[in-house]
């Protein structure tokens, strides 16, 4: 099992989880606001007046054997307009309940 911990502009949210769907990955977290800015180029997500686009996360266990193609599909997501920004990091699930 495999943890995929994605940040991304909000208005990606409906995008990530019709790739959720149409991939059969149904469990998730979900984090409305989050604030941060990336660590490559990019502009800050802070929610403020001078920076006013806030970022959302979620969090996924998934199989192991899910992990290529889903990360293949966000970034081909956020190739596509990558100026909005889209992070996803992958980490092992040692164990669960």
């Amino acid at each position: 099992m495999k943890a995929v911990f994605i940040s991304f502009n909000q208005a990606y949210y409906e995008m990530i989880l019709s790739i959720m769907d149409r991939n059969n990955i149904r469990g998730f977290t979900y984090w409305e606001q989050v604030q941060g800015r990336g660590s490559k180029n990019g502009e800050p997500h802070y929610g403020s007046h001078a920076w006013p686009t806030l970022n959302s996360s979620v969090l996924t266990i998934i199989e192991s054997r899910q992990v290529d193609n889903f990360l293949d599909l966000l970034k081909n997501l956020d190739k596509q307009t990558e100026a909005l920004g889209l992070r996803a990091f992958v980490w092992n699930v040692e164990q669960s309940i």
